[in-house]
């Protein structure tokens, strides 16, 4: 069965879609942008909006009774490959142990001119 997941500790989804969904024990978090929760606003810099991006996954994780150590696959799109270290080094402070699989897109532009989009499926 279906069930969508929402948290106010997350950003509100900007489009006609979930901020998750949990099927059968997965559960599969929209693209996080780095929209700070309460202020609607997004940080400066990539190292700033990655950090960003984890939290708010973190947050619909939480909500959803999973954790990083429940994720198994994450793609990140990039609006600049340049960024691909230093996205590269906030992420991996999420992901210590075991990470999960990762695919890593440059694209043309992301949603509010954010620099830094990440979609993730957790398995419990």
């Amino acid at each position: 069965m279906k069930k969508v997941i929402f948290t106010e500790s997350a950003p509100k989804a900007i489009g006609p879609y979930s901020q998750a969904i949990e099927v059968n024990g997965t559960l599969y978090i929209s693209g996080q942008i780095p929209i700070i929760p309460a202020t609607g606003q997004m940080p400066e810099g990539i190292k700033e909006q990655t950090k960003q991006v984890m939290e708010n996954i973190g947050a619909i994780l939480k909500a959803a009774g999973y954790s990083y150590t429940n994720v198994v696959k994450s793609t990140c799109l990039l609006s600049d490959m340049d960024n691909f270290k230093a996205m590269n080094e906030v992420y991996g402070e999420y992901y210590k142990e075991n990470p999960p699989a990762r695919a890593a897109f440059g694209v043309v532009k992301l949603p509010l001119g954010a620099l830094i989009e990440i979609e993730t499926i957790a398995v419990k």
